[in-house]
């Protein structure tokens, strides 16, 4: 049986946002210092033991999160029609990613956003 890798980088950014069409205080806006997970899963590993460079994720991490830091997501192109939920966030980051970083023995299994310590959302591909 062929062994798998899971590396993950955790990384944070600050953001506010407002759920449009709920009912209660998340209507309102309001911020979060979001903390976010991205998991990759790699076959091989190089000379080195390496799967993945976490310094090369984590530039692919902050290249993206530099869209969504210390903004109102709601005027974010991407949450113009969706709404910028714990889940929306995290499927956002994982197509984003996914684009940069997939390759032939390499893709991002999935994305874990966090909007406070206890609460958060996952989101993979099938």
């Amino acid at each position: 049986m062929k062994g798998v890798y899971e590396l993950f980088v955790q990384a944070s950014f600050s953001a506010a946002h407002s759920l449009r069409g709920y009912q209660g205080d998340c209507a309102c806006i309001h911020g979060h210092n979001w903390i976010i997970k991205v998991y990759l899963q790699c076959h091989e590993l190089n000379f080195l033991g390496i799967g993945v460079d976490f310094r090369d994720i984590k530039k692919h991490i902050k290249k993206v999160l530099k869209d969504l830091d210390h903004c109102n997501l709601n005027d974010l192109s991407f949450f113009k029609d969706v709404n910028p939920t714990s889940e929306n966030i995290a499927a956002f980051i994982f197509k984003t990613l996914s684009l940069d970083l997939n390759q032939k023995n390499i893709k991002i299994s999935k994305i874990k956003v966090l909007e406070s310590p206890d609460a958060g959302a996952v989101y993979w591909e099938e």
